[in-house]
């Protein structure tokens, strides 16, 4: 019955891929008009000077030259004259003088010192000579070394459930990279897109991280119908609260170049969608594995016990949970937050929260934990209703088995009795 249940889920998730491919391809097929319209563009793009070539290096930094600060505009600007080491590409091991800030203002975390590996810009404009510029400090090298002590303390802890939710962890980024955001591009309606990737991901990751059981399907079951109710909830108040989707400035600034036609107010709701859907795993998984410990601890607690017990445990898991969500969605805010506390042009506090930027915050915010709550009774009833299920089967397999024993032990014992002696 479990790979059947898997099977039929699969099956559905790569039809409905097929069918969102195909309609992203037909969405593709320009009209003649649109087709005049990109000729004529292109027209207008070789007419055009030709754009400046710009390439990037990883260098190092090998000497600090001078450094000292500028006066610009009546602002003293720090700068460093420098020379740099390129490590790759066509120009690696060639050195390079150069002046880091001066023109531009940098900060102390932006100064450099030798020995630094950062991240090297060679801007070169139609007839004139390059320039090299320092762009940003070189941070790959960090990220490795966490990634390691990541995946060496998953295992550790976890063994290979740890491995198969890190395999989850990449295969999610996988989705999203290489299907989901170029279905987007390519004019895919990005609402049903993230549920497409949503299904894709919830099936594999859940399965992955926690193995193939009736516990893990009714964490998957629950999930998944907890996220069409939220996103039938987002879809709603994203309506009522007139939101568009260009709230933000990536958002304006998307509207720009090939990415103009996206959908933006889709590409909202998917964003909502994909959000919530972390910890939605996170609260399914461990509500139904809690059902059913609690039936296997006792085979004889009934249906209304088993969800009273869940709904307990949800409600704690719930409280702690909204706020870990809120908080997070509080720290990517902050720069905002300081902004309306500040509010250096006395804005009234009304307007500022009416702004599209913080309404999209605060329903994403609360779409969120409303599905939160959602996934709690849910989850509950379903694994309620399958672990008591399990329990009584288990519990009628012992007593036949226990009774059969008993015929086989009478059985046995009157074969070894003594026959009695003739007279």
């Amino acid at each position: 019955m479990k790979k059947l249940f898997l099977i039929a889920v699969l099956f559905i998730t790569f039809s409905t891929l097929s069918f969102g491919t195909i309609k992203a391809q037909e969405n593709n097929q320009a009209s003649d008009e649109e087709q005049l319209q990109q000729l004529m563009d292109e027209q207008m793009r070789q007419q055009l000077p030709p754009p400046p070539k710009e390439e990037i290096f990883r260098a190092r930094v090998d000497e600090i030259v001078e450094e000292g600060n500028r006066d610009i505009g009546g602002y003293q600007n720090m700068f460093q004259k420098v020379k740099v080491r390129i490590l790759d590409g066509a120009e690696k091991d060639s050195v390079h003088e150069i002046e880091h800030g001066g023109a531009f203002r940098i900060t102390d975390q932006q100064k450099v010192k030798a020995g630094d590996n950062v991240v090297l810009l060679k801007y070169t404009p139609p007839g004139s000579e390059s320039q090299y510029h320092i762009v940003d400090k070189y941070r790959l090298d960090v990220l490795y070394v966490l990634l390691f002590a990541f995946f060496v303390l998953i295992f550790t802890f976890s063994r290979w459930k740890g491995i198969g939710s890190f395999l989850g962890l990449i295969l999610s980024f996988v989705i999203i990279i290489k299907y989901m955001v170029p279905q987007i591009v390519a004019g895919t309606d990005p609402l049903q897109v993230s549920i497409i990737s949503s299904l894709i991901i919830m099936t594999t990751t859940i399965y992955l991280a926690h193995g193939f059981s009736k516990q893990t399907s009714v964490a998957l079951l629950g999930t998944a119908i907890s996220l069409v109710l939220t996103g039938l909830l987002s879809i709603l108040i994203v309506d009522l609260a007139n939101l568009s989707g260009l709230g933000s400035d990536d958002a304006y600034s998307l509207r720009l170049g090939q990415t103009a036609d996206i959908n933006f107010k889709g590409l909202l709701l998917a964003g909502m969608i994909i959000g919530v859907l972390g910890v939605l795993d996170d609260i399914t998984t461990s509500l139904s594995a809690s059902v059913f410990e609690v039936a296997r601890a006792n085979p004889k607690q009934k249906f209304k016990d088993l969800v009273a017990s869940g709904l307990r445990v949800g409600r704690e898991h719930v409280a702690s949970l909204v706020n870990t969500l809120i908080l997070a969605y509080a720290g990517s805010s902050l720069p905002i937050l300081l902004f309306i506390v500040i509010n250096p042009n006395n804005i009234p506090l009304w307007a500022i929260v009416n702004s599209e930027l913080i309404t999209e915050e605060i329903v994403r915010m609360l779409s969120g934990s409303i599905g939160l709550l959602t996934a709690v009774p849910i989850t509950v009833l379903l694994a309620a209703k399958f672990a008591s299920r399990e329990t009584q089967i288990s519990a009628l397999g012992d007593f036949r088995a226990n009774s059969e024993a008993r015929v086989r032990s009478r059985a046995s014992s009157k074969k070894t009795l003594p026959k009695p002696r003739a007279k």
